[in-house]
């Protein structure tokens, strides 16, 4: 049987290391560019777009929610239509022609508000004005709905993954890449994000832009020696056939003996053991004496009859939902510290030292990016091994307890993030100040150096979460669903975007005629961030507690079921068409 599986394929000739220079200086130059434009938005948007600071954060988070929502589509449509070298090829041509119109909109006076002068009279943006820079976040959406789901499946394609070279490769790959992004944040959060705030918006912008051109260039040149792997199809349908078969039958009496078993020939997916959790999707594999059979075992009418192995892998995605909605409720915290920890540098003394030069308030985030990149080696490194000899478990640790530590300590950098702006708010107002943010307010005394304890807290949080539910979502789902395990973890910082906009919008509007104030003014020192920390810390106790009694239910996947002979040949030689 399995020989007759085996079909003739065209050899690939898999180019490996030497199509690397051009993936990897692909990888380089696009992160430079996203992160060098989208790290100081904020800024920008306050700055030069005129934009009260709420208006603005809602705005950047409805932005990266819609980013993030898209790789979902990205990934389908690459999976499906596509294949990942048209999808990245594509998608990287919109995200520069995106930089470019963002770019514009700084170095064109006609295309901004004018400046708000002396008198802080400030006009807004008008509805052309707006309708450019949107034009210009649509093509960033687009960009980002393909390269983001995409850039890490289309170089591990370039190695072979069926020898030892092959796979050390993909190892090797992975290591580059995640070096490439932290280098490029470091650079955008400190060289890109000077030129913006000290220099000039426009040459600020345009520098990014054109490092994505660059980007652009590296990745087409590579096109003759790269292996283009072919859209198998959506997974997706799979999905829907068991979900409506299940409606059809639920009537139907379920009995382990009329179950139906049938595995497609080439499937790359691990068999599944049968598994009691949501019976009522096991109905999907009830034979009715409706069915019928192909002769190579295959359901005649996939819509009527689904097998145990893909009802299995259905429930793979249903288990993972409940995990996922507690990591957008997580990423709350985390959004927080990447966009009103602006807010709080630029009311915070930014000199380093006793010298004149100020740390560009955008620049702050860098300190959470520092501790996740330092922490991780010594992680994988000195902590995993000596634990791994007390637990005797693969990584010391479970997955779900490594999520679980993170969102504990992301409760604890919101506490600290509290504690750091009462303090700094009190010292602007009982202390002398050290001068006037425009638009702002008093520029408290307190440095912005006490904001890495914060930010530190949140980059060891993001180490542990983060990178546990990349591999969580990476193991659970199906193998040829891995593409949209990728969008799954870019939709999950979506809904907390969203989430975190909304909180942030009722807020506002609920405390600006209460008897404490506005909590979230535009001058911090008049209202009460340290309370809407308050509260993102008390979600965050309330989302670990639910996240505690999922994980105690949750079943990994191959576990906890039993193998099940679920039909005979001879059972179904009645039923063949």
């Amino acid at each position: 049987m399995e020989n007759k599986e085996k079909v003739s394929s065209p050899q690939v000739n898999y180019r490996g290391i030497r199509a690397m220079p051009f993936i990897i200086g692909n990888e380089t130059f696009e992160k430079l560019g996203a992160v060098g434009t989208l790290s100081n938005l904020l800024v920008y948007l306050t700055a030069v777009f005129n934009m009260k600071s709420i208006t603005a954060a809602t705005l950047i988070n409805v932005f990266n929610g819609t980013t993030n929502f898209a790789t979902l589509l990205g990934a389908f449509l690459c999976d499906t239509y596509f294949g990942r070298y048209k999808t990245l090829g594509f998608a990287s041509i919109a995200s520069f022609l995106g930089l470019l119109v963002i770019a514009l909109t700084a170095a064109i006076s006609k295309l901004h508000p004018p400046d708000c002068g002396s008198n802080n009279t400030c006009i807004g943006p008008t509805p052309w004005q707006m309708a450019v820079l949107l034009s210009g976040f649509g093509l960033l959406i687009v960009g980002a709905a393909g390269i983001r789901p995409c850039n890490l499946a289309f170089g591990a394609d370039q190695f072979n993954p069926n020898t030892e070279s092959g796979k050390r490769g993909i190892n090797s790959f992975f290591n580059w890449y995640f070096f490439t992004f932290t280098f490029a944040q470091m650079v955008s959060l400190t060289a890109i994000v000077y030129v913006q705030s000290s220099i000039n918006w426009g040459i600020g912008l345009g520098i990014p832009a054109l490092l994505m051109l660059i980007s652009c260039v590296l990745f087409f040149m590579g096109t003759k020696i790269y292996v283009k792997v072919r859209p198998e199809g959506s997974p997706i349908t799979s999905l829907v056939q068991v979900l409506t078969v299940a409606i059809k039958k639920r009537r139907s009496k379920l009995q382990e003996q009329s179950l139906y078993c049938h595995v497609p020939p080439g499937s790359i997916n691990s068999k599944l053991p049968y598994t009691e959790q949501f019976r009522c999707l096991n109905k999907a594999a009830i034979i009715t004496d409706e069915d019928k059979i192909n002769p190579d075992g295959s359901a005649s009418d996939p819509w009527s009859l689904c097998g145990v192995q893909q009802v299995e892998e259905v429930k793979c995605i249903v288990r993972v939902i409940p995990i996922w909605v507690s990591a957008i409720v997580f990423y709350v915290a985390i959004v927080q510290q990447q966009t009103y920890v602006v807010f709080q540098a630029l009311q915070c003394d930014r000199r380093l030292g006793s010298s004149n030069f100020r740390i560009p308030a955008a620049s702050y985030i860098v300190f959470s990016m520092l501790s996740l990149t330092l922490w991780i080696p010594i992680y994988d490194r000195i902590l995993v091994p000596n634990v791994q000899k007390l637990t005797k478990k693969e990584g010391g640790i479970t997955i779900l307890q490594r999520i679980g530590i993170g969102f504990a300590m992301a409760i604890l950098a919101m506490l600290v993030s509290a504690v750091v702006e009462e303090r700094r708010r009190s010292l602007a107002l009982t202390e002398p100040t050290v001068g006037i943010e425009p638009r702002k307010g008093a520029i408290s005394s307190m440095s912005g150096l006490w904001l890495t304890a914060q930010l530190s807290l949140a980059g060891l949080a993001e180490a542990f979460a983060s990178v546990g539910l990349v591999e969580f979502y990476y193991k659970q789902f199906p193998e040829n669903m891995r593409s949209i395990a990728g969008s799954f973890f870019f939709c999950g910082l979506a809904g907390s975007s969203y989430l975190s906009g909304f909180l942030v919008s009722v807020v506002h509007r609920t405390t600006k005629n209460a008897s404490t104030g506005n909590w979230l003014p535009e001058d911090l020192n008049k209202g009460r961030l340290d309370y809407f920390y308050y509260l993102v810390a008390t979600l965050g106790f309330i989302n670990l507690a639910y996240f505690i009694a999922i994980a105690r239910w949750y079943k990994y996947k191959g576990t906890g079921g039993t193998d099940l002979e679920i039909v005979e040949v001879k059972q179904l030689e009645n039923i063949h068409v």
